[in-house]
């Protein structure tokens, strides 16, 4: 286990000094600056007549609109990262709020830059055909165009923004409120209370009874709320097919696959494989079972944790866990290795844990400053160094567009977590070829656990969403009706392994991606990156390091193409089902080592 001492914070003055600094306060006011003068040039913008001075028109707007965004990204992640760090700080709560509000009229800009490229289309698109400037932006400026064909007039999505803060918002807050404070009497005699976040982190616990407590008191915490959230549900749920209609969308499916930057084939041979795959998922769920000395698995069991007696399971210190991760790294990529190093040199990673820091872990970047950074809280486990091979994987990722024009390094949630789950491959095959066979089964599991949740999982939320949508076209769903969507979801995804009367009804209430009013089916792109990472990984291991610089350059070009086309340039069709399940095939074996250990109890 590594001491505290060496557990690094990050330092963040390459981005700014403090709040009180001169950069810090000539950042905001630029951007405050640029918010008005573009409201006021947009309002009234029209190109000059002539290809040539159109075409320098056009690019000089791209360029404010690109400072905009360095300024309007920098200053939100910066004060985010300073929250993270101590959400215990009155300044940095404060100067969350101010910077939030500074950033309101950035949505009203965004609508009239749409409106004009639509008004002069035309001129617009003979300027991207003839002018070599715009090549790396025509996809961004078609996608533009497209979204401007499914927006209201601009007072009327200003209209929708405001009543959306207590509308569609505040359905979502009240979502959020209830998950973060509803509890349950967990102790009859001492009164001890647990709330709905701590009985769910207990489906993690070795005691089966205590796994199947939490899980039954949570049913009947949600019993009880059950009304209020449906509430919100629909509240969200009808918002949203509301203004979609308005926006000239045919489903909830199709805005959200123009978000995600893929097409309906992509979808479709992503599902299809998914549902393939269920077999080998289930044939996982029933060894987990005999490994647990259980017939067949309750939902409490899921998550159940497997070590066998007396296996030891390597723990890194910090300069263990950095070495680890160069090297590794290295192996694929000696750039990405020194870049790695860079990282931990510079402290680019705040790792220590401490209270008034937030938990998990995410990774962040500044594109003023061209830096990312990594948060983290190492504890020297396995799952540690996991986590940080992860983000550092996202860290990689904007090392290699940072660069370009902040408008063309804005990549979709699909893209997303393509070079963190390569990365954290890259890392945990390695840890794990390392350990001793017993120390293994805990570790392979765990990550077919977490495989699991993201196939399985999310093909029952995908089918659930999509069911909820049909039903709250034609009114309000009732809770009882909620929680039969959902069981019959995990039916269709879960099946036999996982017993009927002891599965999750109120998994609609649980999960926050749900009431999310901008962002209908957060679910299938977490299964997109999963398997797209895992996909390159296995070109990888076909090409060997010859793939490095082809990588590389997928990764640069994920945030000013669509995804098929980032792909095609890879060497693979993800509209076609072969791609998606040569990914799949990743889990076969580490299936059968499951099986394997499970037939030998």
């Amino acid at each position: 286990m590594s001491k505290t001492a060496e557990i690094p914070c990050w330092n963040l003055d390459d981005v700014f000094h403090g709040f009180e600094s001169e950069e810090y306060k000539k950042a905001k006011n630029e951007l405050k600056t640029l918010l008005e003068n573009l409201g006021i040039e947009l309002e009234n913008a029209k190109p000059p007549s002539d290809i040539k001075s159109t075409a320098n028109w056009l690019f000089e707007l791209l360029g404010k609109l690109d400072r905009l965004e360095t300024l309007a990204d920098t200053l939100s992640a910066y004060v985010q990262a300073r929250f993270s760090t101590d959400t215990r700080d009155a300044l940095v709560l404060q100067e969350l709020g101010k910077v939030e509000e500074l950033l309101v009229p950035a949505t009203k800009i965004l609508v009239l830059f749409r409106n004009l490229l639509a008004r002069y289309e035309k001129r617009i698109k003979k300027v991207i055909s003839q002018d070599s400037r715009f090549v790396d932006y025509a996809f961004v400026l078609e996608e533009a165009l497209m979204f401007q064909k499914h927006q209201m007039l601009p007072q009327l999505e200003d209209l929708a923004a405001d009543l959306g803060r207590s509308g569609a918002d505040a359905w979502s807050r009240l979502q959020d409120s209830i998950l973060a404070n509803a509890s349950a009497i967990w102790n009859e005699a001492t009164g001890e209370r647990k709330t709905m976040v701590e009985l769910r982190n207990l489906a993690y616990d070795a005691d089966r009874s205590i796994r199947e407590k939490a899980y039954r008191l949570e049913l009947s915490i949600w019993k009880t709320y059950e009304i209020p959230v449906a509430a919100a549900l629909n509240g969200v749920k009808g918002t949203v097919l509301t203004l979609n209609k308005r926006r000239g969308w045919e489903s909830a499916i199709d805005a959200s696959l123009a978000q995600a930057r893929i097409s309906r084939a992509t979808l479709e041979a992503l599902i299809g494989t998914m549902e393939e795959s269920l077999p080998m998922w289930r044939r996982y769920l029933h060894a987990k079972a005999r490994l647990l000395g259980l017939e067949r698995l309750s939902f409490f069991d899921l998550f159940a944790p497997l070590q066998k007696q007396g296996a030891m399971i390597k723990s890194y210190s910090w300069p263990e866990a950095k070495d680890f991760i160069v090297r590794q790294f290295g192996s694929f990529d000696e750039e990405m290795a020194r870049f790695a190093e860079k990282a931990f040199e510079n402290r680019w990673i705040d790792a220590r844990p401490r209270e008034g820091k937030v938990g998990g872990a995410y990774c962040t970047h500044f594109p003023a400053a061209k830096q990312p950074r990594v948060l983290c809280n190492f504890d020297g486990s396995y799952s540690s160094l996991i986590t940080i091979a992860h983000e550092l994987g996202h860290a990689w990722h904007y090392e290699n567009i940072k660069d370009l024009p902040t408008l063309l390094s804005q990549y979709p949630m699909t893209l997303a977590e393509t070079a963190s789950i390569f990365s954290e491959t890259l890392v945990s095959n390695a840890a794990m070829a390392a350990m001793e066979k017993d120390a293994r089964l805990p570790l392979i599991e765990l990550h077919l656990q977490d495989a699991c949740q993201v196939i399985v999982d999310i093909l029952s939320r995908y089918y659930f969403e999509h069911d909820v949508f049909e039903e709250r076209a034609k009114g309000e769903i009732t809770p009882d009706r909620l929680c039969d969507l959902m069981l019959q979801a995990q039916a269709k995804t879960y099946g036999e392994p996982l017993r009927e009367d002891e599965r999750h009804p109120y998994m609609w209430a649980v999960k926050s991606h749900y009431y999310i009013p901008g962002l209908s089916f957060y679910n299938f792109p977490y299964a997109f990156g999963q398997l797209f990472g895992m996909g390159l990984y296995s070109i990888y291991k076909k090409e060997g390091q010859s793939f490095a610089a082809q990588y590389r350059e997928l990764l640069r070009s994920t945030g000013s193409l669509p995804a098929a086309e980032v792909a095609r340039r890879a060497g693979f069709d993800i509209e076609k089902p072969a791609f998606w399940q040569t990914a799949m095939k990743a889990f076969e074996h580490e299936v059968e080592f499951l099986e394997a250990q499970s037939c030998n109890r």
